[in-house]
């Protein structure tokens, strides 16, 4: 869970940015880690459990050389290592470090930290990237940031407004409740005035890998967007690896790959892509694009596998509802992930969902984090735009003094952008200016297994606004050509109501509202 922190002064319009060099530090490790994946490599062999203690350096080598040469990477995936990430940009966290399913982070929100300092990635001068180009963006990184203490203090009013109105407060109402609502109203503002920040932006977060992940990202860091500060942050973890074991990489040439295959293209006209992509949305969020039209004879005949039934004794419809049905499935009920453990629910695998979707920077970024629905995502340096392109939250559209910042923030940020790539700075580095609002086009493709838990959580009101309305969309879209499915899918009180207690999972973070009485058929106002 992220840290809530609402100080009660703010630094002065146009602070300085500060910066830093990013920090890494090992914060948990496995005690021996090569010699037990070596030990774990013996034990396939061995009629009994080998230990790292009997390990030689004859087996190192030998065995090292060929379980890591030959491409036997598991034993290698036994040691994880628990890494402090402090003074890293979020750009570099999008379009590297969380662009893999093989991790886990706990990151510092932007949705609940109110972010007073202009903290963030600043590029070291070079011979593209001299004082006047570093002083061009660091104009444009405060002047964001000036932006978003501006649009904080204009959205605050409007929020607690609809808040207060949902949670029927008045002069008469508690002074707890009455607080609790101006706390969540600030909540509320900062998440939507968060869209001006640029992706430059710094974060904290705790993150976890396996050992054989790690070379993979140290062989992969110039695949992204971010090479050079990828190059900085993973061989700053692959140190802190070797100060506790050096051999878990020395034994290896590894060598970073320098010209991934990606890189080899022209520069393109990003505009072109983008208008042939939202022409083919529509004007939808998140658009259905390929399904099984099988879908329910192929899952119903996976569930009678699963179960030793004929279609006599389960036909297809009935197989569904054992399935889908919260009364008769509890593991539909289940607030823990064990779809994958539930012999049963690992019939819902076979059909695949692929969905185009544009969605904000900062909404991709959460969206992302759902690893089980992967998604083919864009390098920014080969779709970049020289005219605005953004995402505009709700809150934002119904204010005309939040837009009117809201635009002139976007207009800063690209105009700053062009001008660096102007005086030949490098789009890696320019592109860290562009807001958190910045459009992302990508193709995404899940099971109806991993999709119901996205559907589930991100069906809550309680969920990203952009991501909310990407999966209304995408459950409506499956009613539409499988009806069938879409019958029990919904945030977790509407599959809980009239079933289990409680109804809300959230706790004392229920939205307010009944959700479950008429869903789909509801306004979410925030």
């Amino acid at each position: 869970m992220a840290t809530q922190f609402f100080p009660s002064s703010e630094p002065p319009i146009g602070s300085q940015v500060e910066t830093a060099a990013p920090q890494v530090t090992l914060r948990n490790y496995f005690a021996h880690p090569f010699d037990s994946a070596i030990a774990a490599a013996r034990t396939c062999y061995s009629p009994r459990l080998i230990g790292p203690e009997e390990i030689t350096d004859k087996q190192r080598v030998n065995i090292g050389s060929a379980t890591y040469y030959g491409g036997h990477h598991t034993v290698f995936q036994h040691a994880h290592f628990e890494f402090g990430l402090e003074n890293i940009s979020r750009q570099f966290v999008w379009s590297f470090l969380h662009a893999h399913p093989f991790y886990n982070s706990e990151q510092q929100s932007q949705r609940y930290v109110r972010l007073d300092r202009p903290q963030a990635y600043v590029p070291a001068e070079s011979a593209n990237f001299g004082p006047h180009e570093r002083a061009i963006y660091e104009r444009a990184v405060a002047r964001a940031w000036d932006s978003y203490r501006e649009l904080t203090h204009v959205l605050q009013p409007a929020a607690r407004g609809i808040l207060a109105d949902i949670w029927h407060v008045s002069p008469m109402s508690h002074p707890k409740r009455v607080q609790k609502v101006d706390r969540q109203a600030e909540k509320r503002a900062i998440e939507v005035a968060r869209y001006v920040l640029p992706v430059a932006a710094f974060t904290t977060m705790v993150h976890t890998l396996s050992g054989i992940v790690l070379h993979r990202l140290w062989r992969m860091h110039a695949a992204s967007d971010t090479p050079s500060e990828a190059h900085q942050v993973i061989g700053g973890m692959v140190a802190r690896v070797r100060e506790v074991d050096p051999q878990f990489f020395d034994r290896f040439d590894n060598a970073p790959m320098d010209e991934p295959p990606e890189w080899h293209q022209p520069k393109r006209d990003g505009e072109a892509f983008a208008r042939e992509f939202d022409a083919k949305l529509a004007g939808l969020t998140s658009s259905l694009v390929d399904y099984p039209p099988h879908a329910i004879p192929v899952m119903a005949d996976a569930y009678r596998a699963v179960m030793g039934l004929t279609v006599a004794e389960c036909p297809d419809a009935e197989a569904v509802d054992r399935m889908l049905n919260p009364v008769r499935n509890p593991y539909r009920r289940e607030t823990l992930d064990i779809g994958v453990h539930a012999p049963m629910m690992r019939a819902l695998q076979h059909a695949n969902f692929t969905f185009a979707k544009k969605i904000s920077h900062t909404a991709d970024s959460q969206d992302q984090r759902h690893r089980m629905v992967p998604g083919s995502r864009p390098l920014l340096t080969l779709a970049d735009t020289r005219s605005p392109d953004y995402i505009a939250p709700l809150l934002i559209r119904d204010n005309p003094r939040a837009l009117e910042i809201y635009a002139r923030a976007m207009e800063d940020a690209w105009t700053a952008k062009n001008e660096l790539l102007d005086r030949g700075v490098p789009l890696e580095f320019a592109l860290y200016l562009l807001p958190n609002a910045k459009a992302i086009r990508l193709l995404e493709t899940g099971s109806l297994l991993h999709l119901l838990h996205k559907w589930t959580m991100r069906t809550c009101f309680n969920a990203q606004e952009e991501i909310y309305q990407a999966s209304i969309e995408e459950v409506e879209q499956v009613r539409s050509v499988l009806p069938e499915l879409a019958r029990y899918i919904g945030p977790p009180c509407h599959l809980r109501a009239g079933i289990s207690t409680p109804i809300c999972t959230e706790g004392s973070h229920f939205c307010g509202v009944k959700v479950w009485l008429d869903f789909p058929n509801i306004q979410r106002r925030i």
